[in-house]
C-alpha cells in the first residue's frame, strides 16, 4: 500500500478502470446505460465505461476509508440538487449502484465484510492490496528519476563559455575602425581644389587682350596720308 498512498488518486483510478474491464465478476448492468447517479443529477452519465470508473473509484475509497458501507458511500457521492428559485439542497447518491459495485468486487474477491470495533462494512482484501499495488508501482517506474545531478555540469559548461567569448576585443576593433575613418583629410582635398581654380588669371588675359588693339597706330596712319595729300 506504500505506492497507492504516493501515486495521484485521479490517475490511479483510470488505470484501475482500465484493469478491471478484465475481471469477469464486475460487469455494467442491464439498466446502466440510462440510469442516473442520483436525485441530484439531471442527465445519466454520457461515458459509456462509467461503470467501471465508479468501480474504480469504489475501490480506492475502500482502501483509504475502511469499513465502509453503503450509507456512508452514498453521502461521498451526493451532491446539490438544484430547485429552481428555491435554495439548492444536499441529495445522496444512488444507493441500488454502489450496492451493485460492492456485491461484484466482493465476488471478485478483492474485498470483504469485517468489524473493526464500532464501525461494519467492507474492507480490502490482500488480493485486493496486491492488485493495486502493481498498478501504482507501474505508475511510478514511469517517473523521472533524479534531478539534482543533471544541473551540475550544465552550470559549469555555461560560465566557461561565457570567459571564452572576446567580448573586450570586439569593442577595441570598434574604437580602432571609427579612428581610422579620414574625416579630416577630405576636407583639405576640398578646399584643394577651391584654391586651384584659375579666375584671378582669366581677368588678367582680357586686360592684355585690350591692350594690344592697335588704335593708337590707325590715327598716325590717317595724319600721314592726310599731310601726303596736301
Amino acid at each position: 500500500m506504500k505506492y497507492v498512498i504516493e501515486t495521484n488518486k485521479s490517475e490511479l483510478i483510470t488505470k484501475v478502470a482500465v484493469e478491471l474491464k478484465n475481471v469477469e465478476q464486475v460487469k455494467p448492468t442491464s439498466w446502466s446505460t440510462f440510469v442516473k447517479t442520483g436525485t441530484h443529477k439531471q442527465r445519466p452519465p454520457v461515458s459509456k465505461d462509467w461503470w467501471y470508473d465508479r468501480a474504480a473509484s469504489v475501490l480506492v475509497k475502500v482502501t483509504s476509508r475502511g469499513p465502509v458501507g453503503v450509507s456512508k458511500l452514498r453521502t461521498l457521492y451526493g451532491g446539490r440538487k438544484r430547485r429552481g428559485h428555491k435554495p439548492a439542497e444536499f441529495r445522496k447518491a444512488s444507493g441500488n449502484i454502489l450496492r451493485k459495485i460492492l456485491q461484484q468486487l466482493e465476488a471478485a474477491e478483492l474485498i470483504k465484510h469485517d468489524t473493526k470495533g464500532v464501525h461494519k462494512g467492507r474492507v480490502l482484501t490482500p488480493k485486493g492490496a496486491s492488485f493495486l499495488n502493481t498498478i501504482a508501482k507501474g505508475m511510478i517506474k514511469i517517473a523521472p528519476t533524479p534531478k539534482k545531478e543533471t544541473p551540475k555540469p550544465k552550470v559549469e559548461e555555461k560560465k566557461v563559455e561565457k570567459k571564452e567569448e572576446p567580448k573586450v576585443t570586439e569593442a577595441k576593433e570598434e574604437k580602432v575602425e571609427k579612428k581610422e575613418e579620414p574625416k579630416a583629410t577630405e576636407v583639405k582635398e576640398e578646399k584643394v581644389e577651391v584654391k586651384e581654380e584659375p579666375k584671378p588669371t582669366e581677368v588678367k588675359e582680357e586686360k592684355v587682350e585690350v591692350k594690344e588693339e592697335p588704335k593708337p597706330t590707325e590715327a598716325k596712319e590717317e595724319k600721314v596720308e592726310d599731310s601726303k595729300s596736301e
